[in-house]
């Protein structure tokens, strides 16, 4: 069991607590109360960010105390909308908002995972008709081995998952949400995750 913090308690953050309760792991999520989200950091192993990627960076590096020595699990993507709500382009383009929150928290381990996909992939990977892939990106395998593990307990299979190598990998896997509004303008809102075919 792992005690897990999540930051943001949209669709993603409430979805995320669900599967991961009920695999086992202590969660807590935080609200929007003052104090609220430091609280939830100081008193987890591992924290998940669920924020909207636009003010993540401003937001969690306000906790960097509270997040020294964790493991800092980010599942979000830095963009620019369009009117219809949908990404268009990225806001660190030839970076990307993992390799600034590294930087930015230099006692934490950021590990890029989960952002691939239609949200409702994260904890149901085996409903697709085929085998997706999740990526992860980080500069600590220790940390990289407990974020494998929690993917599994959202029923990721191992050969599912693809360590792309370190922190400055997920602007690859960041880049991937540039596909999302054009699929889902093509195909609706039906679940979908990036595959690599092998």
């Amino acid at each position: 069991m792992t005690t897990i913090g999540i930051l943001g308690n949209g669709r993603v953050g409430g979805s995320l607590a669900t599967a991961l309760t009920r695999a086992g792991h202590q969660v807590s999520v935080a609200d929007r109360s003052p104090g609220s989200a430091a609280d939830v950091a100081l008193s987890a192993r591992l924290v998940i960010n669920a924020t909207p990627g636009v003010g993540s960076l401003e937001r969690l590096s306000a906790l960097r105390e509270e997040l020294q020595g964790k493991i800092l699990v980010d599942v979000s993507n830095a963009t620019t909308d369009g009117p219809d709500g949908l990404p268009t382009d990225l806001i660190y383009p030839g970076s990307s908002l993992a390799e600034h929150l590294q930087e930015a928290l230099p006692g934490t381990h950021v590990v890029k995972t989960l952002n691939t996909m239609l949200f409702t992939v994260m904890t149901s990977p085996a409903t697709l008709a085929q085998a997706p892939t999740v990526f992860l990106s980080g500069d600590e395998p220790g940390a990289k081995r407990v974020v494998r593990g929690l993917l599994g307990d959202l029923g990721w299979r191992d050969a599912w998952i693809t360590d792309l190598g370190g922190i400055e990998t997920a602007r690859a896997a960041e880049a991937a949400i540039l596909f999302v509004p054009h699929v889902i303008r093509s195909t609706g809102f039906t679940p979908f995750a990036v595959s690599i075919a092998r």
